[in-house]
């Protein structure tokens, strides 16, 4: 099992327009070979920020950079581009192997 994480600093007073994206966004994972579940996860509140993680599960390391590398990962991220003013910085990725 291979478990994605990006870590997402949102400006304060955006957090709704934030969530709203992601909710209506079509994320393609469905058809993905591999993927097994997503959950966004909302976190502390800082002065400048709100701190929230995507969290996705795939069967493998494998079958998560293959979607990275795929048409469905391209259209799922054809409009990240649209919301820059929502985000403070880039996302932070972090990827963890199942051990036990």
């Amino acid at each position: 099992m291979f478990i994605a994480m990006n870590r997402f600093k949102i400006r304060p007073g955006k957090e709704e327009e934030f969530e709203r994206i992601w909710r209506e966004r079509d994320t393609h994972l469905d058809q993905v070979p591999g993927f097994k579940t997503f959950t966004l996860l909302r976190g502390p509140e800082g002065e400048d920020h709100t701190l929230y993680a995507s969290h996705t599960i795939w069967n493998s390391r494998a079958d998560f950079e293959a979607w990275t590398k795929s048409e469905a990962f391209r259209l799922a991220h054809k409009n990240a581009g649209d919301h820059s003013g929502v985000y403070l910085g880039h996302p932070n990725f972090e990827g963890f192997e199942s051990v036990l």
